[in-house]
């Protein structure tokens, strides 16, 4: 079999008219479609009839993450523009800690009219809960050595603010914008503030909602409850990388986003209880869920690791072949896991994954998934052709000639291969 690395992006390319990009969400979420592959049989319904295709029992997994207006912008004394997209916490480095900060903070950013903005601070009156005050933005020495700056796109940017009463969380919520896919070509709205965030969002943190969970309404969970359907969350801090296109002919020249995440003790063992088996919701869950094989072999070796020694790199899975009985491994894993939390007096996994899923990859924890239909040529059509044995393009062509809408305010599938 040819390696991942070796895999030519030019192989997941397919014509995807500009018509077919979803611009707006339904009136209704659950109305959308639902395309049905099960094994190998390709059929649609609404996503309405979703529970139906569920078996009772099974374990279904969710990403909580929440989206932030994360969009910052600022006006020069000379009139330029500066764009300050906040892209994950520097310090405080934890994500809620970081929200709650007050008077000031640090994010790495990616910045937009960079060249006129070389030095100095850029500033804004805002008015927060009624209180007027000045919100300043500093550039600071960027981290370039650091592996996971995206090759240096990511600027360190200290943001300070004159009244020490209000969190950067109340800051973002009064002046940030909602930062839709930028393949929407529209300006956000207001609408955007409550159609591309999902039901259960609740752990601020992403840049990008995680779209397959757009589809879900209260109506439509309430159905999975009464099926018997158990429902657990992890929470992945989706990354603008999300959207980064691979450039390089194979994906080995192709550097995958780093991304945050949290894991509960409890899903932990939900997922023991379910013989290591889950449906996810969506690519986001899908690499959380993956990287837990990765963190349970690492522990498996030694048991005194870390939370950044646990940070799943890009291409390990394809390092180490597993070996033996796959879903005992799996167990195996997941209660090292286990005992890792309990050695460390903690009650949730906090780390990071850098994981590339393409086709060559086997998977161990996720058994179906909930995913909407994604851009050509991006590594979450690597991760769909994996799951379903290079069989991608029988789905995207029934997608394309059925009048599927794509992209993150499009129609959704599930896939049972």
């Amino acid at each position: 079999m040819l390696s991942p690395q070796n895999i030519h992006i030019s192989d997941y390319d397919y014509d995807l008219p500009d018509e077919r990009i979803a611009k707006y969400p339904l009136a209704d979420r659950d109305s959308s479609k639902l395309l049905v592959y099960n094994h190998g049989e390709v059929s649609e319904d609404h996503f309405t009839s979703l529970p139906s295709y569920l078996p009772q029992g099974a374990l279904m997994v969710f990403n909580n993450t929440k989206v932030i207006q994360a969009r910052l912008h600022f006006r020069k004394e000379t009139g330029a523009t500066i764009e300050v997209f906040c892209m994950e916490p520097y310090y405080p480095l934890e994500y809620q800690q970081n929200f709650a900060s007050k008077g000031e903070c640090q994010w790495l950013c990616m910045i937009g009219n960079l060249k006129r903005w070389k030095s100095g601070r850029l500033e804004r009156t805002l008015t927060v809960a009624g209180k007027e005050l000045t919100f300043c933005a500093e550039r600071m020495e960027s981290p370039s050595a650091d592996p996971s700056n995206d090759n240096g796109t990511k600027h360190r940017v200290r943001f300070f603010w004159s009244a020490p009463d209000v969190s950067f969380s109340e800051l973002l919520e009064a002046c940030g914008e909602m930062p839709i896919p930028p393949y929407l070509n529209r300006k956000t709205e207001e609408s955007d503030l409550r159609t591309y965030q999902t039901v259960y969002s609740k752990v601020k943190g992403s840049v990008a909602a995680p779209t397959a969970g757009l589809h879900f309404t209260q109506r439509v969970l309430d159905a999975l409850d009464a099926k018997g359907i158990e429902r657990e969350e992890v929470t992945l801090h989706v990354g603008a990388g999300t959207f980064k296109p691979v450039k390089s002919e194979e994906i080995g020249g192709h550097d995958m986003h780093s991304e945050y995440i949290v894991v509960k003790r409890q899903t932990i063992e939900e997922l023991i209880k379910h013989g290591g088996r889950a449906i996810a919701v969506g690519t986001t869950s899908v690499r959380t869920l993956e990287s837990l094989y990765y963190i349970g072999r690492k522990l498996e070796a030694d048991k005194e690791l870390n939370e950044h020694d646990l940070h799943v790199a890009q291409w390990e899975p394809y390092e180490c072949p597993p070996a033996g009985d796959d879903r005992e491994l799996t167990l195996r894993y997941l209660h090292n896991i286990l005992d890792y939390l309990d050695a460390s007096g903690l009650d949730a996994l906090h780390t990071s994954t850098q994981i590339i899923i393409a086709p060559g990859y086997k998977y161990h924890i996720v058994e179906k998934m909930v995913t909407n239909f994604h851009q050509p040529r991006s590594t979450l059509l690597l991760l769909v052709s994996a799951f379903v044995d290079g069989d991608w393009r029988s789905i995207y062509d029934y997608a394309l000639s059925h009048d599927f809408r794509f992209l993150s305010y499009g129609d959704s599938s599930l896939l049972m291969p």
